[in-house]
């Protein structure tokens, strides 16, 4: 795992020297550089395969040809044999050299052979183009912005930032999406003026001229006619293949367990297939109604493994600063457990394999159920939907615990006056801001702002897709084309990059993605039971009482803190807040939610997490707050 900076330049190739200092926590074991009149090109490595001779940027036969790159090659083994039969010499005994010559043959398409976790840029110098690619997924991130003439990339915001020649401020189109959405869609970022490359996506400048395209998809495929046995055991023979090639490695590797069925089943795998023991990471934290430690248990003691785990104290408001800093956006409570288990993990080693996708590729949350759930509920006649049951389900008092029953009953309601796309587009935005709080929320002139305000058509593009029939399907698509390189693996990447930890995730390589699409959505979700495929694969490898029970998730009691604990920060800071004061947000619509919460009317943790971290984030990007001096500030306004 590695950093990446360059700068497409006549003039200020220099600048490459701070942005690549700016990712020395992507890769602490050493850096490198290449210039020339065209280009300068940065490196940070952690050194994982070829160890002594691995360093970058790395250069072809005939000195013409560049790459930095970040990721691992899965198959480069199987690649090294077939480029060296066919004459090639390689420098160096690293993965990722695969790539240059692969560009020697195949051009752009080189990306189409390669099976891993990547992003690279390649600089051909005899041609005169510049080649930017991410992995299929968009495991590894890279982001991109032009400054006149020049073209700066790297693969965070905060590298871009540390050229010093990008004036920006924040995007507030893309604020607006992701007040809703959770996510920032496309190729948006919150800065603007600078762009994320989109998952499965290359961008190729030649001669002044700049194309992105995208050249890989899935979800358009013929349905596995197979019986659900054979569905299993292919899967089962795909996943033992895929985590073999994830533990490619010339450092020791371990394993994120937090419990459930998807990194439990992962540790299972990679303990059958090198047959030996190895480390394991798990957490606990003190504010969890339910500790799943004892499950992660079972599975080291079933197998020998070498099992690490710690109690940990969640501070999230003290934890916020560091997140933001690392993610260059806001936090959000799903990265707390993963910078957490990184941390602990950073102790003994570089490497680990996650369970991350399990839920994406299988049907695992609750909602895609409750989606059929809504439906019964809409055999109830319209009217008695919004005068009788909407009634009855507000006199249910709010508990303000995690999926409580006044929320899961509003949520239903809500739900049902919507079909189809519509309903799950609107059902991302139920806890955050829905349209018409967003059109409170902003103010006049902002809104006047933003040019694409259409968030629910981010969802509907991918829903509503030609190739795509069964709703159970339609989620799927959606989710892993949206919220999983939008969300999901840029917060596993850059929250265990915090600690300079290469996190690999099996269940997210784009063999097994496109396997799971061709799985009939009824060995998904069966009836109520969520991955119940997945799960017929997992009983081969893990204890009933593991798989069986019911999915806990990582949370906090957010909605409870921010009541009590929680109450002076949120008042105090909302008093200083920078978005009110210059207008983007309206303090009345603010204030409203603040008090509604404390007082108990309303939960609106989902809401008030987004401005709070909002608010941290423009001081550390727009008035060069630092992490500590945050800190602090949290400090003096929890004071009551």
């Amino acid at each position: 795992m590695c950093g990446i900076t360059g700068i497409l330049t006549r003039k200020n190739h220099d600048v490459v020297v701070p942005m690549t200092a700016s990712l020395r926590h992507r890769g602490p074991d050493g850096d490198g550089s290449y210039r020339d009149e065209n280009i300068a090109l940065g490196h940070r490595r952690l050194s994982i395969i070829d160890v002594a001779g691995g360093a970058q940027p790395l250069v072809n036969e005939d000195g013409t040809i560049h790459l930095v790159s970040n990721g691992e090659i899965y198959n480069s083994p199987e690649l090294r044999q077939r480029l060296e039969a066919a004459g090639h010499r390689f420098r160096t005994n690293t993965d990722v050299e695969t790539i240059l010559h692969l560009y020697e043959d195949h051009g752009v398409d080189c990306v189409k052979h390669l099976r891993g976790q990547f992003a690279f840029a390649i600089w051909d110098s005899g041609a005169r183009r510049l080649v930017l690619a991410r992995d299929h997924m968009g495991q590894k991130p890279l982001f991109f912005a032009q400054h006149g003439d020049d073209l700066l990339f790297a693969s965070e915001v905060k590298a871009i930032l540390a050229a010093g020649l990008i004036d920006t401020q924040p995007d507030l189109t893309a604020l607006w999406h992701y007040s809703s959405l959770r996510f920032i869609p496309d190729q948006y970022t919150l800065f603007e003026g600078i762009d994320k490359l989109p998952a499965g996506h290359t961008l190729v400048w030649q001669d002044g001229r700049t194309e992105v395209s995208r050249y890989w998809s899935f979800g358009c495929t013929d349905k596995h006619t197979g019986s659900e046995e054979e569905v299993a055991d292919e899967l089962e023979e795909l996943l033992l293949e895929t985590v073999q090639m994830h533990m490619l490695s010339d450092v020791p590797v371990g394993a994120f367990l937090s419990g459930g069925i998807d990194s439990s089943l992962i540790a299972a795998m990679m303990a059958k297939t090198t047959g030996s023991t190895f480390p394991t990471f798990s957490i606990g934290v003190e504010e969890q109604q339910f500790n799943e430690l004892p499950y992660a248990r079972m599975v080291n003691e079933q197998y020998g493994l070498e099992g690490n785990e710690r109690i940990v104290k969640a501070d999230l408001i003290h934890m916020m600063p560091s997140m933001i800093h690392h993610l260059d956006e806001p936090s959000d409570p799903f990265g707390v457990g993963v910078y957490l288990v990184s941390e602990v993990a950073a102790e003994k080693v570089k490497v680990v394999l996650s369970g991350d996708g399990g839920d994406e590729n299988f049907a695992g949350y609750d909602r895609f159920a409750g989606q059929r759930m809504v439906d019964m509920y809409r055999l109830l006649p319209e009217w008695m939907r919004r005068q009788v049951m909407s009634r009855l389900f507000a006199l249910v008092p709010e508990s303000f615990g995690y999926k409580s029953l006044a929320s899961k009953l509003n949520w239903a309601n809500e739900m049902s006056f919507y079909d189809s796309g519509e309903r799950y587009a609107q059902a991302m935005s139920f806890l955050r801001f829905t349209p018409d709080l967003k059109e409170e929320l902003f103010t006049e002139s902002a809104r006047a702002q933003i040019s694409d305000d259409d968030s629910v058509g981010k969802i509907l593009q991918w829903f509503d897709a030609d190739c795509v029939d069964d709703i159970v399907d339609r989620m799927l698509y959606t989710d892993l084309n949206t919220r999983m390189p939008d969300h999901l693996l840029p917060i596993v990447d850059r929250m265990s990059m915090a600690h300079s930890i290469e996190s690999r995730p099996p269940l997210m390589d784009y063999k097994v993605v496109e396997f799971a699409a061709s799985i009939p959505g009824n060995m998904k979700l069966q009836g109520r039971d969520l991955k119940h495929i997945l799960k017929v694969v997992a009983r081969r490898y893990l204890p009933p009482e593991l798989v069986d029970r019911e999915k806990q998730g990582f949370g906090f009691p957010l909605a409870l803190w921010m009541r009590t604990d929680l109450a002076p920060f949120i008042r105090n800071l909302f008093a200083e807040s920078r978005f009110i004061d210059h207008g983007v947000f309206d303090g009345a619509t603010v204030h409203r939610l603040v008090d509604e919460h404390i007082g108990g009317k309303a939960d609106h943790n989902f809401r008030l997490w987004i401005l709070i971290n909002l608010e941290f984030w423009y001081r550390l990007y727009f008035e060069n707050e630092s992490v500590d001096s945050l800190r602090e500030l949290t400090d003096r306004l929890s004071e009551s």
